[in-house]
């Protein structure tokens, strides 16, 4: 079962088109743990932009219910 959650975050890397401030919708395939949650969202949201996990900051994530 999916979960979606609100996140607020910065993506940037030297050159990058897709550099900037963000704030969205994110449907991760799973619920999160609160511990690792940032890193999984950020893994993600780097795959879909063609960055490195490195290269995402989350500022804000919270689960939508």
């Amino acid at each position: 079962m999916s979960s979606k959650y609100y996140t607020h975050f910065v993506a940037g890397a030297p050159g990058a088109k897709q550099a900037g401030e963000y704030t969205g919708v994110v449907e991760m395939p799973l619920p999160l743990h609160p511990q690792g949650g940032a890193q999984d969202i950020s893994a993600l949201l780097a795959s879909n932009l063609n960055l490195r996990s490195e290269d995402i900051r989350i500022l804000i994530w919270a689960r939508l219910h």
